[in-house]
C-alpha cells in the first residue's frame, strides 16, 4: 500500500496541488488541503476496486475535500454551488500529456473552442476567469467549454493510444513520446 501511495504522489502531486490552488486561491490553505487529500488517499486506498479509475477516484477525494473546507469555513462569500469543480471524471482528463495525434485534434478545433480548451486545461483559467477574459457571460463560457470538451472527446476517440468505454467516454490513454 505504501508503494501505491508513493506512486500516486509521484504521478499526481504537482497536478493536484495546482488544481487545489486554482480553486482555493490561497497557498497555505491549498497546501493543507493537498496534505489532507493524500492522507485520505493513504487511508482509503483499499477501497479502490479498479486501478483504471485511480485518477478519477483521487480527483473525487480532492473535490470533496475542497467542498468540506468551504463547508467548515462557513464562508458566506462563496457558495459551494458556484465553485467551478467538475463532477464528471472526464472533466479531469489531462490533455497536456497526450500524444501528437490528440494535439492535432486540439489544433483542429475552431479558434473559439481551441481557446476555451487551451486556457482552461493548460493555462489553469477558471471558467469565471475565462468569461472575464473573453468578455462573455459565465453561462456562455460554461457552455463553450463544455461544447469544446465534447467535440474534442468525439474527435480523439480514433487516436490509437486512447481507450474509451462503450458509451464513448474517455477512460484512459497511453502516454507515448511522439
Amino acid at each position: 500500500m505504501k508503494k501505491e501511495v508513493n506512486t500516486i504522489w509521484i504521478d499526481l502531486n504537482e497536478e493536484l496541488y495546482k488544481f487545489i490552488l486554482g480553486k482555493i486561491k490561497n497557498e497555505q490553505i491549498s497546501k493543507d488541503i493537498h496534505q489532507d487529500v493524500f492522507l485520505k488517499i493513504q487511508t482509503k486506498i483499499h477501497q479502490l476496486k479498479h486501478t483504471s479509475k485511480l485518477t478519477p477516484w483521487v480527483y473525487q477525494i480532492t473535490r470533496n475535500t475542497i467542498i468540506d473546507y468551504f463547508r467548515k469555513a462557513n464562508n458566506k462569500n462563496i457558495s459551494i454551488n458556484t465553485l467551478d469543480i467538475p463532477e464528471d471524471q472526464n472533466e479531469n482528463f489531462d490533455y497536456s500529456k497526450l500524444t501528437s495525434c490528440i494535439n492535432k485534434k486540439i489544433e483542429s478545433l475552431s479558434s473559439k473552442h481551441r481557446e476555451a480548451i487551451v486556457l482552461t486545461s493548460f493555462k489553469n483559467y477558471s471558467q469565471k476567469e475565462l468569461a472575464e477574459h473573453l468578455k462573455i457571460s459565465y453561462s456562455g463560457t460554461k457552455s463553450r467549454v463544455q461544447k469544446a470538451r465534447e467535440i474534442l472527446r468525439e474527435n480523439i476517440i480514433d487516436c490509437p493510444n486512447v481507450e474509451s468505454d462503450t458509451s464513448g467516454k474517455l477512460i484512459d490513454f497511453e502516454n507515448s513520446q511522439n
